[in-house]
């Protein structure tokens, strides 16, 4: 029986998204025993409690049990969509915990990636374009700059010369507070500089080996207009290794969260796993994970689709001859 034209794509879509299942499987595993190896536990106080009251506890959360047992336990609620109770903020179960952080990492790290993106492949074409003049040094230097200063002093320097030295914007705060949207400028600011930067450097060099490719000289020979010959040959091209980054881009914006919202003091996924983590809050540590790792491995199935409509030989290089 013939197949299809679109089954090579198909059956490659289906290897990467068991692959990527493959994978949160094991995050989710490694992560739980890990969590349950570290000396100390969720209930370990300088006051000392009584063994009764602390065997009581133990027995309710179900962490007198073996740690097979509890795994498995975890496994179950986890099919059901249930992450538990937190141990630390016993009127909340983890589910209504990051049901309300998740919005304002997912609104930070979101923006930040669509400006990078944007910012830094028109940039890198510019520069790209202009190749040795000012507008390509000046783009350069800047994107230096913004990979070589980490996110943990990019922060405090914006915070310290927009928000304390001259109060053009608010120094922490989400947009339900009294500033509304200016909250957002810093955070997003901070964390979307050093990968606009690092697009802007990827997308100029592939610029570059792009416009020396035959195929491009052949549209200029044909007459088509520059800006033709740039979005339609050009950038197509170009955007393979751009694409290829933004795997790596996803898991640096999801862990730089962590350090802006921690900065920016905003309420956030990141800082609720800060405060999960000094707390050894088993199931709110857990449930962040959980989390990051999903939105990690959609992000990168995402990167695949648009890799292979980019490039359809992605799609049938398992069936080429």
């Amino acid at each position: 029986m013939k197949r299809g034209p679109k089954s090579p794509m198909l059956r490659f879509l289906l290897r990467r998204g068991l692959s990527l299942a493959a994978t949160l499987f094991l995050v989710i595993t490694l992560a739980f025993l890990l969590i349950r190896l570290a000396p100390g536990g969720p209930f370990a106080s300088e006051k000392q409690l009584p063994p009764e009251i602390l065997a009581s506890i133990q027995r309710r959360y179900h962490l007198d049990e073996s740690v097979p047992r509890q795994y498995l336990r975890f496994l179950g609620d986890l099919a059901h969509g249930d992450l538990g109770p937190s141990y630390r903020y016993q009127d909340f179960s983890v589910d209504e915990l990051i049901r309300d952080a998740l919005p304002p990492s997912m609104t930070i790290g979101a923006l930040a990636l669509l400006l990078a993106l944007v910012g830094g492949v028109s940039l890198g074409t510019l520069a790209a374009l202009r190749q040795n003049s000012w507008l390509d040094y000046t783009a350069m230097a800047l994107a230096v700059v913004g990979i070589s200063v980490p996110l943990f002093v990019l922060g405090p320097l914006f915070k310290l010369g927009f928000a304390l030295r001259h109060p053009w914007l608010p120094t922490s705060g989400w947009i339900d507070d009294r500033r509304g949207w200016l909250t957002l400028i810093l955070p997003v600011a901070t964390l979307t500089l050093p990968y606009l930067a690092g697009i802007a450097r990827l997308t100029r060099a592939s610029v570059l080996e792009v416009l020396r490719s035959d195929y491009v000289r052949a549209a200029r020979a044909k007459g088509l207009s520059e800006p033709v010959v740039v979005l339609r040959h050009v950038l197509r091209g170009a955007l393979l290794p751009v694409l290829s980054y933004l795997g790596p881009a996803c898991a640096g914006i999801l862990t730089g969260t962590v350090v802006v919202e921690t900065i920016f003091a905003v309420p956030g996924l990141g800082r609720l796993s800060v405060q999960a983590a000094i707390n050894r809050d088993y199931t709110l540590i857990m449930g962040d994970m959980i989390v990051f790792a999903v939105l990690l491995v959609l992000m990168n199935f995402l990167v695949d689709l648009g890799y292979g409509f980019l490039d359809p030989r992605i799609g049938h290089g398992a069936d080429a001859p």
